[in-house]
């Protein structure tokens, strides 16, 4: 009774074998393959299964932490001059200069305030003050020229005056560009002068005789765009780390410049 059953068994198996054989030639012969169940998740749009869908990049870098999002974007101003290109009127293309108040004179359309903003955003003022002029005024602003990052000198230098500010500096390589130190310099109390807004200023005193000596390297500060560097004749007694503008010129002569 045991053999039968082994026999029986043995036999189904074998039947059970050709019969999965059979199927998988039949499917061959009609050009049927069968894949493995897909695991991954379904794309969006018309991928198909199995298939994910690439992100589209974004146009700031936002998209791509490598890129470290987007910069900040230059704001006119005074003195810098605009180029204004309009599509469907150019009887009224012109170049401007940004007046020392902040303004643009526009030919017909009267003054519109330009400092501190974007070139979008100027772009944006001047269709509006064309739009009682023209319709639909269709305008572009590009940025013609700019003051270039500067610092000033003065005091006790060999050459006092402004100075483009080109890549890193620091305040020793400033006072070197503006021609060292004369005999008269107490360069041991060396000001830097900083705008923290339209009526303030920061003020610091850095010790020129001992960076000069290699000591206290760490503490040199690096130039930003509109410093001022001034270099007294005499020690001073005590100066505030904030100034007002009428404030300074108490340290800091007109005749020094």
């Amino acid at each position: 009774m045991r053999n039968f059953v082994g026999s029986i068994t043995f036999a189904g198996i074998l039947a059970l074998q050709f019969c999965v054989a059979a199927i998988a030639q039949d499917q061959k012969s009609l050009g049927v393959t069968v894949q493995p169940a897909q695991t991954s998740p379904i794309g969006v749009g018309a991928a198909g299964v199995g298939t994910a869908a690439a992100k589209p990049g974004k146009a700031d870098g936002t998209g791509n932490p490598l890129l470290g999002g987007r910069r900040p974007l230059y704001r006119l101003n005074r003195s810098d001059s605009v180029m204004l290109s309009f599509t469907l009127s150019p009887e009224y293309d012109q170049t401007l200069t940004i007046q020392p108040d902040g303004y643009i004179m526009l030919r017909d359309a009267g003054p519109v305030f330009a400092q501190s903003l974007t070139l979008e955003e100027l772009q944006d003022a001047v269709r509006k003050a064309y739009r009682g002029y023209l319709h639909d005024p269709q305008v572009a602003v590009a940025l013609k020229d700019f003051e270039h990052p500067y610092f000033v000198a003065g005091g006790e230098v060999g050459r006092p005056g402004k100075y483009e500010l080109r890549g890193d500096l620091n305040i020793m390589e400033a006072v070197e560009i503006a021609g060292g130190l004369t005999h008269d310099a107490k360069h041991s109390q060396v000001l830097l002068f900083r705008q923290v807004n339209e009526d303030v200023i920061e003020a610091h005193l850095f010790n020129l005789k001992r960076l000069l000596r290699g000591k206290g390297l760490g503490e040199v500060a690096e130039l930003r765009p509109g410093d001022m560097i001034f270099v007294p004749q005499n020690a001073l007694s005590k100066i505030e780390p904030f100034l007002t503008r009428p404030t300074l010129s108490a340290y800091v002569g007109a005749t020094q410049f």
